[in-house]
């Protein structure tokens, strides 16, 4: 990582630029690119005024923070940049999640379909469900606990599959697969 410090109405303190490099070094974990950072450290009458701009391949991330003791304007800055590198990562990570769903969706249209196209049903969401064997109780406690609106088990006894849910009067409905 390469960084540059400008102090502006202030005479450059080497610990200010040693302290905002060791700070800087903690970013640098996640980010694998090659990164250039500018680090502007100002005073201005008693604010202490810590500006950091991070750029690397395909990201520009800026921030800028204001304090009493200019380590602590360092520290938030630095903060709101690790959040914001989280946040970018988080949106390109469900960003590839969601082309690989489309792609899967787009599999799934073209099957087709035992319904007339207009009535426009689609299966919008596809779970897969590991059956835990349990009894009876212990699947209305696990839809209790959860607040779930049905669970899907194997019975411990039978071994059969069966889903319990809430009805719209509060009380339990339960559905046994036979096989």
């Amino acid at each position: 990582m390469q960084v540059s410090v400008t102090f502006r109405n202030t005479g450059s303190e080497s610990w200010f630029k040693d302290y905002a490099t060791e700070r800087l070094s903690k970013i640098q974990k996640y980010i694998d690119k090659p990164v250039e950072a500018h680090v502007v450290l100002s005073v201005e009458k008693f604010r202490n005024v810590a500006e950091i701009n991070i750029m690397a391949k395909g990201i520009n991330l800026v921030g800028k923070e204001e304090a009493k003791d200019m380590q602590l304007a360092i520290d938030n800055c630095i903060d709101k940049i690790e959040r914001q590198i989280k946040k970018h990562k988080e949106k390109s990570r469900e960003h590839k999640s969601n082309t690989n769903r489309a792609e899967e969706a787009g599999g799934l249209r073209a099957a087709p379909a035992p319904f007339d196209e207009e009535s426009k049903l689609r299966v919008v969401e596809t779970r897969r469900v590991v059956l835990m064997p349990m009894s009876l109780e212990e699947a209305i406690l696990e839809m209790e606990a959860t607040r779930n609106r049905f669970v899907i088990y194997r019975d411990a006894h039978s071994e059969n599959i069966s889903v319990i849910y809430r009805r719209d009067d509060g009380n339990f409905a339960l559905l046994e697969a036979n096989s």
